[in-house]
């Protein structure tokens, strides 16, 4: 009796292994009707896991420029620093102000458009890049300005209380690390050179009496933060508008000299 139970296990054990169960259940005819949880399915493991941490490294150093210059608005020993570079720059390199920090702040944004349209092809297509940098100005001006009108300290020329952050200083720095971001992967000397501009657009700010060493520093800070912010959040916001074809438009609040608004980014 025991071998014929062994002989008939082991048969059942057979025809599992051939055939494989699948569960089933009976419509309202009769007709056995196999589970639809029960379909074979492939899983590709080889595709990876989509990633969204926030990339806390990569904001070390901004973090770390920005805490100098809030530092330096109440520690009297980086106020004094803040005086003696002015009075160096005053007295060894007497000179007139000039204007071109004005326009040399967006230089390495222009840049990227002039190296596409000469064939050096960055990382986003025109559309995603440029949302890309309208969202690092957005955050940057929306930061600097609200820090300014907070902040109230004075310029070194005396002229207004809008001296901390530099405004030019962090669109110079944000139009830096946008050149960084697309072209880092075709050269590191594009984000060098776009550096190299950035800097002199902060030395220039003091060159010209408009801010102290600590608003430039801190400027750098948010531009650098700003635009590697964008870069972060801008995967998700694509893959919202993606998944939602009729959101094609994206609304963030806006604080600019004392007025609050709206800034508008729009997919074409």
């Amino acid at each position: 009796m025991q071998n014929r139970t062994k002989t008939l296990v082991l048969a059942v054990a057979a025809c599992l292994a051939l055939n494989p169960v699948s569960a089933q259940f009976t419509d309202t005819t009769g007709k056995p009707v196999p589970a639809t949880d029960t379909v074979h399915r492939a899983i590709n493991w080889s595709t990876p896991v989509p990633n969204n941490a926030f990339p806390l490294k990569s904001f070390i150093i901004p973090a770390a420029l920005i805490s100098y210059g809030v530092t330096s608005l109440g520690y009297h020993s980086l106020k004094d620093l803040n005086n003696n570079i002015k009075e160096e720059i005053a007295i060894e390199h007497p000179h007139h102000s000039i204007r071109v920090d004005d326009y040399l702040q967006y230089a390495p944004a222009l840049a990227v458009y002039g190296l596409n349209a000469a064939g050096i092809k960055g990382k986003h297509n025109f559309k995603d890049r440029t949302l890309l940098y309208g969202m690092s100005m957005l955050i940057s001006n929306s930061a600097v300005f609200s820090i300014k009108k907070f902040s109230g300290e004075m310029r070194p020329d005396e002229s207004d209380f809008n001296s901390f952050p530099s405004g030019h200083t962090a669109n110079a720095f944000v139009a830096a690390e946008f050149m960084r971001q697309e072209y880092k992967d075709v050269s590191p000397w594009y984000g060098v050179a776009g550096y190299a501009v950035a800097a002199t657009t902060g030395y220039l700010r003091m060159y010209n009496n408009k801010h102290w060493f600590s608003d430039v520093v801190a400027g750098a800070g948010v531009g650098i933060a700003s635009t590697r912010l964008a870069y972060w959040l801008y995967p998700m916001l694509k893959r919202g508008l993606s998944k939602n074809k009729n959101l094609n438009t994206v609304v963030m609040p806006t604080y600019q000299d004392g007025a609050v608004g709206l800034g508008l980014i729009h997919k074409f």
